[in-house]
């Protein structure tokens, strides 16, 4: 004779439901998405970094075939005092105008960590899981990692800015040069600092629990 199970046994092991959300927990967690407009804003500016970005490209392409209005206009840009000169592209010209581009490319990636990440970590999911252009740091991002991220990218940025200022010293001020060299200098002790705050709260978590 077969033993009946108690109710107990036969009932499935259900989770909870969670209690309904109230009117203002409900707006207050929406409120969240005030921040899209700002996201969107800087999808807009990565877009005139782009056109900025295919201008100097232009601009450069077309001085390299002699074009001597686009080689004032790249001279302009990267900050000669004595344009008048210049006759043509040389080493320095091609260098400072390549790490303008550069700095263009780094601030465009800078740009897209703050919308990818930011959105993700205070918007909504994107859902990105199985899809094969996930970017590799989006997996375990958060507040802590993308001020990290954020820091180390404004050094790369700040050091493509004085290595151009290097560069072109000779038309540049020594005040100049030496508050670039102690702005660069902060910039890297802050990102340290942010570093190193960020690994002490990470290992003191685990022990909390």
């Amino acid at each position: 004779m077969a033993l009946l199970a108690s109710p107990r046994m036969q009932a499935p092991n259900t989770p909870k439901s969670q209690p309904p959300l109230g009117v203002l927990p409900r707006l207050i967690f929406a409120s969240r998405w005030l921040q899209l407009p700002l996201y969107l804003g800087l999808i807009a500016a990565q877009a005139v970094y782009v056109f900025h970005f295919w201008v100097e490209l232009v601009h450069l392409m077309e001085a390299a075939f002699g074009n001597q209005h686009a080689l004032e206009l790249l001279v302009k840009s990267i900050g000669y005092k004595d344009s008048a000169e210049i006759s043509g592209l040389n080493e320095t010209i091609i260098m400072l105008v390549v790490l303008a581009l550069i700095d263009v490319v780094m601030i465009s990636n800078l740009l897209i960590m703050v919308i990818v990440g930011g959105y993700e970590t205070f918007v909504s999911r994107l859902n990105l899981d199985d899809h094969p252009d996930q970017p590799e740091w989006l997996s375990h991002v958060n507040a802590s990692v993308l001020k990290v991220k954020l820091g180390t990218a404004i050094i790369g940025i700040s050091s493509i800015h004085l290595l151009k200022t290097f560069i072109n010293a000779a038309n540049y001020d020594e005040k100049v040069l030496l508050w670039q060299t102690l702005i660069h200098v902060a910039f890297l002790l802050s990102a340290m600092a942010i570093a190193y705050t960020d690994k002490i709260m990470s290992h003191s978590l685990p022990e909390q629990h």
